[in-house]
């Protein structure tokens, strides 16, 4: 288990004077405040949402695939644990639409082809390997997943099929495959008459039996095959095959089902999963794949009342069952049969021989779903561990789908490079490391991240001393070493202490960095390892200290019919690891066998705490042990007992060195068996905790938790970790990826009087980098590419209002108190977020527009304010490097804090540069407010003169010959100044303007030629503003001219009528 914060706990009978001494500082303790109103998170923080950064480009397991047969464009996939997603645009982009379900762990979808707006979805993964996702329900909706309605079984926990009748989609049956972890009676076949508002259980055989597979015959809705699989889960032990398995077929809608067996062609005995299926074009044709003492698959002619054995072949039928025993029929070719498994293989002979069609690459491995179009066989979509595959030429070619991010994280870290990578791996899909934001125009693309490992991906860990370096894991202890930098890799999995021991550990070992020690680091079998030397050499620093039960360790025969030792079953393993941050040599380790154990002098005794924990169920899983940071006598310990048919939460604190602890949650206070919890490191009462279903968070020190529910699913939450720099919160979920919840620090705010409610604050980071910005990777042609959420950039702050407060206003000053930046905010009750472009107060360039509009608006664009009635004012060059202070006014209240804004470290320092341009540029600015004192008085001359051209338009008085005359040549005249200076614009259709040199063009040239390049300004830079200078000169005696002359004389014209609407100019000096 990845610890990144960790702390200590000890027991008061060994604490002394030396283990005291060996503690660091302690931290701040949590504020007690009286009880007056909480905050409700999901309304004050209803406008701030985590970033779901990724990566898509391995996806996750796709469990169930449904179709819209009349509009092929329309694709439904759910996702073991990452919830249901649709395209409607054939796979150019997906949309989740069941994320404000309380469940993400999806089973089946089923579209009503009549209605494809009515799409049912069963929750609970159908394939119970050992990561399988519990569900609790069936679910509808009736606007195409806008909506939808819980229409029970929740019991059920896992349904592995629905099926509608096409005739009457009133009628639906749902497969229960049922709760592989416990025995009960809500498993087997249901059925509703009445579109879900009631439900009948039509067939059960015992509380260990489910539906491993269910068909309907395609012309006659009243006849179903299932197949009941007798099976059953615990914590160490896997079984298939039993009295429940076997093959029923109904011809009455249920009413009655025949047991088919031995006399009907089947094998004699005990069955274990049977994957079935049946011809759309021939539905006499029925497939059973049947796992047995001798497994077969077998074929019926006769509409599935007689069977003969087609092919015994052992990679076809004896292929891991449990999880692969998925059969699909060709819809138009009764000959044609699919078989679905690590790879997909294909018979054009009615079973009898099978070839590859999707090998163990191209398309990700270990296939879930298959997809056929019942009139089109070339249009196909596979769903697999790593996503989803769509063929249109009946297999031949295969595009993946890279932008559902789906992956199943179990653990999170983050390294301390700028940007921060956060890192972890996922299950199928090896582990990964990529930016939780990045200095690239656009989203997080999936090729931003790194591949570090294969297998089953689990915990990641940086090299506190070279970022580059990394420790990164697959299933069953595989752990090593590795360069994002260079490729370069090591395998460091700790050895046997000796020729006699055989290690054992879990398919999620534990690893940890000791927070004393960067070159020191632990790792966890039935015994703790350290290594002192980054894993080049490992001594055992502790007993077995799991319960070594040899019943829960025997592994041979794990599997039951058909057996299967793959390590993820192993069992009596260390699966968490504590080291303390405070207190050096103290560490805590938990095991899957439910044991928790503690060592105060890095290993050399070891004391078992378990007894002491009251409540803590007998063998529970313990994934992760948090200890404080502030506190040497305090702990967490994370358990949970789902494996064991127990879903209650059960999070352990001790605050007494273990003499006493209590379970800081329960089903009240949270929803699903609890995963994983994290302490602020700033803020004692900020907690976060993951469950199966979502992210809880207390403000008031663990008393109470609120589901976060802002633009976060109710998603299976592994891990935690904090960014201390930037007080980010990193997040691994099972089924949606990894997520950034960018700075906390409002949440720290609040925390601080444990969630009372305030009415006005601002936030800030301490500091923040104006970095450089490399250019997008692909710039134009984005559209259906995956592109997670990025960081905005820009200094960000939040300001906290809940008083009627429409606008903020916002100061920024330098540190001699002056104002260089004043800025305006729309704000919303609650949070806001806002960002600060890192600009100060401009003054107007030479051709930049005037401020308050009134101008043609097409020379140079001045800073729009977010808010109409703001002040506007220029927006000058960026700050430099520094200490600012932030003014925050909303109404009479104020708020204020100092912020930094800090160097790009990978460029060179600018800021004399910078300092010799501002210079250069106040030099012209005199020259700059002529020309646009020019440019003004030339745009009120346009407005005017069309105002008097509207006004004149439809009268007919003969004494507005001559003034329509006059307006008309000084209209040219106007316009021939201005294209003297902007240059004259094409009047022929077609595309473009000859280059020419004008005065406008010779100003920003020489602008351009100061600001817009990173070196010191020269003779070049000097000489070319003279030159600017000198057309400014130029440009101001011509438009002297035409005011005293031409000008004058039109509105002497004019107003020897009784027209008054000229504004005196003054010649420009």
């Amino acid at each position: 288990m990845r610890i990144t914060i960790l702390a200590s706990f000890v027991l008061a009978s060994i604490l002394s004077m030396s283990s005291l001494s060996a503690q660091k500082v302690k931290k701040q303790t949590p504020t007690v405040v009286t009880n007056e109103a909480k905050v409700d998170i999901n309304k004050v923080f209803k406008n701030w949402k985590p970033r779901n950064v990724g990566p898509a480009s391995m996806s996750g397991r796709v469990t169930t695939i449904d179709v819209e047969v009349a509009n092929p464009n329309n694709i439904w996939i759910g996702a073991a644990s990452g919830g249901v997603w649709k395209t409607n645009n054939s796979g150019v982009s997906w949309t989740p639409v069941f994320d404000e379900q309380p469940i993400l762990n999806i089973g089946a979808v089923a579209i009503q082809q009549s209605n494809p707006s009515v799409v049912w979805v069963g929750t609970g993964e159908g394939n119970p390997r050992n990561s399988v996702s519990i569900g609790e329900g069936i679910y509808k909706t009736l606007d195409a997943g806008k909506t939808w309605k819980k229409m029970g079984l929740e019991q059920t926990r896992n349904i592995h099929r629905v099926i509608i009748d096409p005739t009457n989609p009133n009628t639906v049956y749902a497969g229960a495959i049922g709760n592989p972890y416990g025995q009960s009676k809500n498993r087997g076949v249901f059925k509703t008459t009445d579109g879900g508002e009631t439900w009948s259980q039509i067939l059960y055989t015992n509380d260990t039996s489910g539906v491993g597979d269910m068909i309907m015959d395609p012309k006659n809705p009243n006849k179903l095959f299932v197949a009941m699989w007798h099976h059953y889960r615990n914590p160490y032990h896997l079984e298939s095959g039993g009295k429940g398995s076997g093959i029923y077929m109904t011809v009455d809608g249920g009413k009655n089902f025949t047991k088919l067996g031995k006399e009907n062609g089947l094998p004699d005995g005990n069955l274990g999963r049977v994957g079935i299926a049946i011809s759309r074009s021939n539905p006499n044709r029925v497939y059973a794949l049947v796992e047995s003492t001798k497994s077969g698959l077998y074929r019926s002619d006769d509409g599935g009342y007689n069977f003969t054995l087609v092919n015994a072949q052992k990679s076809i039928v004896d292929n891991r069952p449990f999880y692969f025993q998925d059969i699909i029929c060709d819809p138009i070719n009764e000959n044609t049969l699919w078989y679905i498994s690590q790879t997909v293989v294909k018979s054009i002979d009615g079973g009898k021989n099978f070839e590859t069609i999707i090998p163990y690459s191209g398309i990700h491995p270990d296939h879930h779903a298959f997809w056929i179009h019942p009139t089109d066989n070339k249009f196909m979509v596979d769903g697999n561990d790593g996503g989803i595959g769509i063929t249109r030429d009946g297999g031949k070619t295969w595009m993946f789908d890279e932008k559902i991010p789906v992956g199943q994280f179990y653990h999170v870290n983050v390294d301390n490079e700028i940007p921060y990578h956060v890192m972890g791996g996922m299950q199928d899909n090896g582990s990964w490391r990529g930016p939780a934001y990045a200095f690239t125009r656009g989203g997080l693309k999936n090729f931003y991240w790194d591949n570090l490992w294969g297998g089953d991906g689990f915990d990641v860990m940086p090299d506190p001393e070279d970022a580059n370096w990394v420790y990164a894991m697959s299933q069953g202890g595989s752990v090593g070493r590795y360069n994002t930098a260079t490729g370069e890799s090591s395998y460091i999995q700790p050895p046997a202490p000796d020729a006699k021991t055989l290690l054992r550990f879990n398919w999620n070992a534990a690893i940890a960095q000791d927070p004393f020690d960067k070159k020191t680091i632990y790792f966890g079998s039935q015994f703790l390892h350290k290594s002192t030397n980054k894993g080049a050499a490992w001594k055992v620093i502790s007993p077995d200290l799991t319960t070594n039960d040899s019943a829960q360790i025997d592994q041979t025969n794990n599997g039951g019919l058909s057996i299967d030792i793959t390590g993820a079953e192993n069992h009596c393993t260390i699966i968490t690891i504590a080291p303390s941050s405070v207190q050096k040599d103290l560490i805590w380790v938990g095991t899957d066998d439910g044991n928790v154990q503690m060592t105060t002098n890095g290993g050399a005794t070891w004391t078992n705490m378990t007894a002491n924990i009251t409540g803590l169920p007998k063998g529970a899983w313990i994934p992760q042990i948090r200890t404080s940071t502030y506190n040497a006598n305090e702990v967490f310990v994370v358990a949970n007992n789902y494996r064991q048919g127990d879903f209650a939460p059960y999070i352990f604190r001790s605050t007494d060195f273990g003499k006493t602890w209590t379970n800081i949650l329960s089903s009240s206070k949270v929803t699903g068996y609890a995963l994983s919890i994290i302490q602020d490191i700033e803020e004692p009462n900020l907690f976060f905790v993951g469950t199966e279903q979502g992210m809880y968070v207390s403000l008031d020190n663990a008393e109470n938790f609120q589901q976060w529910k802002n633009g976060y699913p109710s998603v299976s939450t592994y891990d935690f970790a904090i960014q201390e720099r930037e007080a980010d919160l990193a997040i691994a979920t099972f089924g949606r990826a990894l997520w950034v919840l960018d700075d906390i620090k409002p949440l720290r705010k609040l925390a601080h009087n444990k969630g009372v409610a305030t009415s006005f604050f601002v936030s800030a980071p301490t500091a923040v980098v104006n970095a450089s910005y490399k250019n997008a990777t692909y710039e134009w042609s984005t559209w259906g590419m995956y592109d997670a959420d990025n960081r905005p950039s820009g200094y960000p702050f939040t300001i906290y209002v809940m008083d009627s407060v429409k606008k903020v206003k916002l100061q920024i000053k330098d540190a001699q108190d002056s104002v260089i930046r004043n800025l305006t905010f729309k704000v919303d009750s609650g949070f806001n977020r806002q960002y600060w472009g890192f600009e100060q107060k401009g003054k107007r360039a030479a051709g930049m527009s005037k401020l308050g509009g009134g101008g043609r608006g097409r020379r140079m664009v001045e800073e729009a304010p977010s808010d109409p009635e703001e002040e506007r004012e220029y927006r000058g060059r960026a700050v430099l490097a520094g200490k600012y202070k932030v003014v925050v006014t909303a109404n009479n209240k104020k708020d204020s804090m100092w912020i930094e804004v800090k160097e790009d470290a990978r460029l060179a320092s600018r800021n004399e540069i910078v300092k010799k341009q501002d210079e250069l540029i106040e030099k012209h600015q005199p020259s700059a407010d002529k020309f646009n004192s020019v440019m003004d008085q030339l745009d009120e001359v346009d407005a005017l003169l069309l105002e008097l051209k509207a006004e004149w338009k439809d009268k007919k008085d003969k004494g507005l010959d001559t003034l329509n005359a006059a307006h008309k040549k000084i209209t040219e005249k106007a316009k021939n100044l201005r294209e003297f200076i902007m240059g004259k614009k094409q009047e022929k259709q077609g595309y473009g303007t000859v280059a020419t040199i004008t005065p406008i063009g010779l100003i920003r040239d020489a602008s351009m030629l100061i600001s817009g390049k990173n070196t010191m300004p020269g003779e070049q830079e000097e000489r070319k503003l003279q030159e600017a200078d000198a057309v400014i000169q130029n440009v101001v005696m011509k438009a002297n001219e035409f005011f005293t002359k031409d000008w004058a004389s039109f509105r002497k014209l004019v107003e020897s009528t009784p027209i008054k609407k000229f504004k005196d100019y003054d010649t420009i000096k």
